[in-house]
């Protein structure tokens, strides 16, 4: 367990010594001023605005903990025979390519911290790419790991073949698939023999992908598709987490999507923009949603349409959405255990169990995994915290992120805080006497899950080395793909206006009960199968229709 800062215990030691000390102690010892709240936006058409400029906080060391730990959960429940990474360990149903999409951003952050060697990363990196490229492709239900270049959601930790066929072709974990292998191509500039295939790869990868095929009522691209039923009638509309597709398609060599793209993409965006708790932003729930894009793109200063209009960034946007939650959580609504100033974070992650009980005399649902959050829209909230919304807001608002993830780690770290760093989420509230599909109650304490996630994890490790010395954000800014959709998007300013980094030229083209609870782990998970569930319902007993 990691203590409180020594500073506060001493400061209260040394404020009862003699009156000749008076002066300078008193503001040795004064409470430590309460974060600002991040500003109102300013008249539309003005430069991005930021929050005044303050000195950067320095990082504990429960955060290079934290940092390592989650790591070894990527290079260690990763296949070392192909490179996919579970979905969620240890119960490691299936693997999630969106976690191997972060286990490609893993793996430079273990070799800039000395965790692996190079030649180790390189090696593992390269077998999970030429895995990718050799899987097989096609409109058949089985036998197939993907189609068009895009890739099912779930697959065997195995084989590598669609995991069901409950499974969706998914447009948005193709894409943080994508995110990873273009993160790692513009990683690894060395001229190993190695090395070049893993860029040369990366490239076959991204360039196969077929972004007007998904698009199928364009410019909007579906949420996947089925070989069974087609594709799925909901498209990705702004604002949530898909930012980072539209800027893939956008950026595509080979089959981008069209110019209007972007702007169509934004037009829904007034639909959640408001004041929530304070704060002037893209007020939608989740947390997640604000950081997967910005996980790999340096949103500081630069700007869309949207935002020129607004006159904020995404980073800003960002911010508040951090001080929203945090502020919802002060206020407590809904009387949930231990919600405060330094525990907050609502996201996407497990929870204890769909099934309605009494909660401070009335009735209360709580759900499984599930959407999970604070705002305008998808403010769904059982009394469930998942560390990661707290912890992936650091580089946006390090000043009520860091004292919240000291104070989760201080108060529940016993429980919840073990091999490879943060177990998902905890609920104080849920002491229930019911059977549960996942986590446990510990007495006096509530649920906790017992999984980690992947694409929670990810976040986590990608935000720290963001926050430290913008590591995953300077690679990805000299990836030329990224740089080309950010501009057909219509962003501006910032690095963007910079001269464009050198890069090589990227080449041309060379039934049983474990089933049934393994696909209702994944049909939880996935957003595309919920598209069209307004809300949560009575699941049956293999299903979790969330």
């Amino acid at each position: 367990m990691i203590s409180r800062p020594m500073t506060r215990r001493l400061c209260k030691n040394i404020c009862v010594m003699t009156l000749g000390f008076t002066m300078v102690l008193l503001s040795a010892c004064k409470k430590p001023a309460e974060p600002q709240a991040a500003p109102v936006a300013p008249a539309a058409g003005k430069p991005p605005v930021t929050a005044a400029k303050a000195e950067k906080p320095a990082l504990p060391p429960l955060f290079r903990d934290i940092e390592r730990r989650t790591f070894q959960f990527f290079w260690d429940t990763s296949n070392e025979l192909n490179g996919l990474t579970p979905d969620r360990y240890p119960s490691r149903p299936f693997a999630s390519i969106a976690s191997v999409g972060f286990a490609l951003t893993a793996y430079p952050i273990g070799i800039e911290n000395g965790w692996v060697s190079r030649t180790q990363a390189v090696e593992r990196t390269l077998l999970t790419l030429q895995f990718f490229r050799d899987l097989p492709q096609g409109p058949q239900r089985e036998g197939n790991a993907g189609y068009k270049g895009f890739y099912y959601h779930f697959l065997d930790m195995q084989t590598g073949l669609r995991y069901g066929t409950w499974v969706e072709l998914s447009s948005v974990d193709t894409s943080l698939l994508m995110m990873g292998v273009l993160f790692a191509q513009s990683y690894y500039d060395r001229d190993d023999p190695r090395e070049k295939e893993i860029r040369e790869i990366a490239e076959q990868l991204y360039r196969r992908v077929d972004w007007n095929w998904m698009a199928k009522r364009k410019p909007l691209v579906s949420m996947g598709w089925h070989p069974e039923q087609g594709f799925i009638e909901a498209d990705w509309k702004g604002y949530n987490e898909a930012m980072f597709l539209y800027v893939l398609g956008l950026g595509s060599p080979t089959h981008p999507l069209s110019d209007d793209a972007w702007t169509v993409w934004t037009r829904t965006y007034d639909e959640s923009w408001g004041v929530y708790e304070g704060q002037e932003y893209l007020a939608t729930g989740p947390a997640f949603w604000n950081q997967y894009s910005a996980a790999w793109i340096d949103f500081r200063g630069i700007q869309d349409e949207y935002m020129r209009n607004r006159g904020i960034d995404y980073f800003e946007n960002n911010r508040r959405a951090a001080y929203a939650q945090r502020a919802y959580a002060i206020e407590n609504p809904m009387k949930w255990k231990d919600y405060g100033e330094n525990v907050w974070g609502l996201t996407a992650s497990d929870g204890p169990q769909n099934t309605t009980q009494e909660y401070r005399g009335e009735q209360r649902k709580f759900r499984g995994y599930s959407e999970r959050g604070a705002g305008l829209h998808s403010n769904f909230d059982d009394g469930t915290i998942a560390p990661t919304a707290a912890i992936a807001s650091l580089p946006f608002a390090p000043e009520i992120v860091i004292p919240a993830t000291e104070e989760m780690h201080e108060r529940y770290g016993e429980y919840l805080y073990s091999s490879y760093g943060f177990l998902d989420a905890f609920n104080r509230s849920f002491e229930y006497d019911i059977p549960l599909k996942r986590g446990r109650i510990v007495p006096g304490e509530g649920w906790v899950s017992t999984d980690y996630i992947g694409i929670d994890q990810g976040p986590i490790l990608a935000m720290i080395a963001n926050y430290r010395n913008g590591f995953v954000w300077n690679v990805m800014k000299k990836n030329a793909h990224i740089r080309k959709g950010l501009l057909r998007a219509g962003f501006t300013g910032g690095w963007l206006a910079a001269k464009e980094p050198e890069a090589r030229p990227t080449p041309d083209e060379a039934a049983d009960p474990k089933e049934a609870e393994a696909r209702a782990i994944g049909t939880a998970e996935s957003r595309a199968n919920s598209a069209t569930v307004p809300e949560a319902v009575d699941p049956a007993p293999d299903t979790k229709p969330e």
